[in-house]
């Protein structure tokens, strides 16, 4: 096959002589296997065809084969631009071979083509090997350069040398770069005059070309920028360039004039007196701008500050300490002013860098001063009315006017104090209640006024504390102990702890010292105290103690100045004790009467006693009245039961099992049990009672005074206690059976009103120790028989 291309050359490709092969319909580009030998195939070159030809459809190639003759060969061409996107540029005869362009080109988006060609015969058959075609764009200048940006910024400080860069300009240009038609080349249009910067024409650089940037003068500069491709003769863009100046601090701050004058009031501070103007030609808000201002001399007390109003950049002289006009009247300022940042050193200095202030001081009525503010004294509590407290005066610092000040109260919550109102002097007209609310941790405050009588009247405000001095004035008090023995042996148990208290406050309470009291000798024999802290020591028999209560006599001393002591007595209850420091079983020490107990306490409860006995005494005499006028004796007969009317209100015992503790039968009546051969006369020995005859108990007599009414009871329950016939004491109160009647009827009829004046009791002697004390209270007695 063989290729003409329409133009100025042609070339032809033959491949090997026609064999007998087998159709290939199906796939035209396969070959069909041949037996000859297969010769060299040649290769067509690349076939290039301008951008944007408009003379259209335009031939491109003619391919021939010389397998079979013209007319029995059918030519085809497949790829991009024929059966794959972009589809319809390229197109093929059918029968001559000819290829054609169908439309423009455009190398900016497709620079090359390849394809494919094939020559079959009628039948279908591949005639020759496919070749590659490829078809080249070539390019125009038919785009513009264009710029990267529609405006370039950049910064340049003033003053800045020849050379020193500003920025780039960039562009680019859609046609090949291989060629004219992307060789770009900037340039500057416009820039004024004079002409300060200049640009790189292959790199598009710009940078400064001389001197004299100045921002003061010209703060931003407009270039306009030109590129243009075909090495600068072809198509051309625009842009602008804007350039700006830096400021640099190359103006020295000046004042706006070499003198001010100004006037500030005496006695204040924190006010503004005046205004110095100043002049920079920097940029307003840098710090090339911003002035700092400083007082040279003048004022050796520092009693002026100059600061920067930050909007207007004026120095603002103002008072921090007050100015008294009687000490000086006019002072001489010299200041000067320099901005934030260093000045350039090539900048010139300043004409007014410094200038003079001048400031009058102007006499007020000056408010009185207290030379001690606030005054602090002391106070011993307790104080008397009329005690002096201090002289709180104060002085007038207008010391040229003829003043006179007055004194007066401003708060004295207590009302406790009184102030001389000419001389500032100060007492107590009445005694400060220590538990008063305003005192607060011992300090009370008051608040004292000092006001002259100058027009406007100044007044002074004062504050006095005094401290109220705590005074040992109560002796310490033992506190009570806690319930508990002390065992007989000085190596038993743990002693007992005593502690003691102040209503004093420190340093005039606590450490407190314990002491037996010297008074009674015998008991630093027997006792000893150890300290066991500030607050409490622990009291211990010397030696073995005879069981019981012991009183003894404590003396308590404080720590204050000068030290307060009190003397108390204290009973303690000393008992036997086991190993564990335990006090025994059945120990004889009264333990209810423990340590801690008064013979105060004691009296009172025999007192209390007493008075119940004379209460209940009357009811019990009007009862019996009654029961002797009726007639009836306490027992009907001997048919009922006693305990038939005994009734158990509240019993907690144990049930039938513990009827065992006791007799029930000394409860029946004496006819039963003479009926039942129970001999009269004393009931029988209780189980648990031991053996042995027990002497008849005599009849005590009634206590005529409340100091015999403890041995009364003490005395009476040991008899009871002791005495085999009775139960034992812990059932003696359980009254549980209730027969089938009862020979003395209800007990009730004790307290009837009938009289019972010709009843004989004497048969309740019989019954026991209990029964024999009714028969004492309601029956004759023994001796008047």
């Amino acid at each position: 096959m063989e290729a003409a291309f329409l133009g100025k050359w042609s070339l032809g490709l033959s491949v090997g002589s026609p064999r007998p092969r087998r159709p290939s319909i199906l796939y035209p580009w396969h070959r069909a296997p041949t037996l000859g030998r297969v010769r060299r195939a040649w290769v067509i070159p690349p076939i290039s065809v301008s951008e944007n030809h408009k003379r259209l459809p335009y031939p491109l190639v003619q391919i021939k084969s010389d397998k079979q003759p013209l007319g029995s060969v059918i030519y085809s061409i497949q790829g991009p631009g024929v059966d794959e996107e972009p589809r319809g540029v390229f197109s093929i005869d059918r029968l001559t071979g000819k290829v054609f362009l169908n439309t423009v080109l455009d190398r900016e988006r497709t620079d090359r083509f390849r394809l494919r060609a094939f020559a079959l015969d009628l039948g279908g058959s591949a005639l020759e090997d496919p070749t590659d075609l490829e078809i080249v764009v070539v390019d125009q200048n038919d785009n513009r350069p264009a710029f990267l940006q529609e405006a370039f910024s950049g910064h340049v400080l003033e003053g800045a040398a020849p050379g020193t860069f500003v920025t780039k300009a960039e562009a680019t240009d859609a046609d090949d770069p291989e060629t004219d038609n992307a060789a770009l080349r900037y340039s500057i249009l416009q820039q004024g005059d004079p002409e300060l910067f200049s640009i790189d024409e292959l790199t598009g650089e710009i940078r400064t070309v001389q001197v004299g940037l100045d921002r003061e003068v010209v703060a931003v500069y407009n270039l306009t920028l030109q590129v243009a491709d075909m090495s600068g003769d072809g198509l051309t863009a625009t842009a602008s360039a804007v350039i700006s100046v830096d400021d640099v601090n190359d103006n020295a701050p000046e004042f706006s004039r070499d003198e001010f004058f100004m006037e500030a009031p005496e006695a204040v501070s924190g006010v503004d007196v005046g205004r110095l103007e100043v002049e920079d030609k920097d940029l307003p808000g840098s710090p090339n701008w911003v002035a700092r201002f400083s007082i040279l001399g003048g004022d050796p007390d520092g009693q002026f500050a100059i600061r920067t109003d930050p909007k207007t950049n004026e120095g603002v002289l103002s008072v921090v300490k007050p100015l008294d006009y009687e000490s000086r009247e006019l002072y001489q300022l010299s200041v000067s002013v320099q901005n934030e940042a260093p000045l350039q050193a090539a900048a010139p200095r300043a004409e007014r860098g410094q200038a003079r202030v001048t400031v009058h001081v102007r006499d007020v009525n000056e408010a009185p001063v207290f030379q001690e503010n606030p005054l602090r004294t002391s106070l011993a509590e307790g104080a008397p009315p009329g005690t002096p407290v201090a002289t709180f005066s104060a002085q007038d610092p207008d010391m040229l006017q003829l003043q006179r000040l007055s004194y007066s109260k401003d708060y004295d919550p207590e009302d406790w104090l009184q102030v001389d109102g000419a001389t500032g002097r100060v007492w107590t007209q009445r005694v400060l209640s220590p538990a008063s609310p305003f005192l607060k941790d011992g300090w009370y405050r008051a608040i004292i006024l000092a006001l002259d009588d100058a027009t406007p009247a100044r007044t002074a405000t004062g504050t006095l504390s005094v401290e109220i001095l705590e005074v040992n004035d109560h002796a310490p008090v033992l506190a009570p102990p806690p319930p508990g023995s002390l065992c007989s042996e000085p190596h038993q148990g743990p002693g007992l702890l005593l502690g003691a208290t102040d209503e004093d406050l420190p340093p005039h309470g606590a450490p407190f010292h314990f002491q037996l009291s010297p008074r009674l000798p015998e008991l630093g024999r027997n006792w000893s105290l150890s300290p066991v802290n500030v607050s409490h020591a622990r009291l211990r028999p010397r030696h073995q103690l005879p069981e019981g209560l012991h009183r003894l006599s404590l003396l308590l001393r404080d720590s204050g100045q000068p030290p307060q002591q009190r003397e108390q007595p204290l009973n303690v209850t000393v008992c036997r004790c086991g190993q564990d420091g335990a006090c025994l079983p059945g120990a004889a020490a009264l333990r209810a009467g423990g340590a801690g107990v008064s013979l105060g306490a004691l009296v009172i409860v025999l007192a209390s006693a007493l008075l119940l006995l004379l209460l209940v005494l009357p009811v019990a005499l009007r009862a019996r009245m009654r029961r002797r006028s009726r007639g009836k004796g306490l027992l009907l007969g001997p048919q009922d039961d006693l305990r038939d009317n005994i009734l158990n209100y509240d019993e907690q015992g144990g049930g039938e099992e513990d009827q065992d503790a006791y007799d029930i039968a000394q409860l029946r009546h004496p006819a039963e049990l003479s009926a039942r051969g129970v001999p009269l006369g004393r009931p029988p020995l209780r189980r648990d009672a031991p053996y042995g005859r027990v002497p008849p108990q005599a009849s005590r007599a009634m206590p005529t005074s409340p100091a015999d009414i403890a041995d009364f009871i003490h005395d009476g329950l040991e008899a009871a206690d002791s005495d085999p016939s009775v139960p034992p004491y812990d059932t003696a109160l359980i009254y549980d059976y209730e027969g089938d009647g009862s020979v003395a009827g209800t007990l009730s009829s004790i307290l009837s009103s009938l009289g019972d004046q010709d009843q004989d009791y004497d048969y309740l002697r019989d019954w026991g120790p209990r029964f024999a004390r009714l028969a004492d209270m309601y029956g004759h007695p023994r001796g008047s028989d």
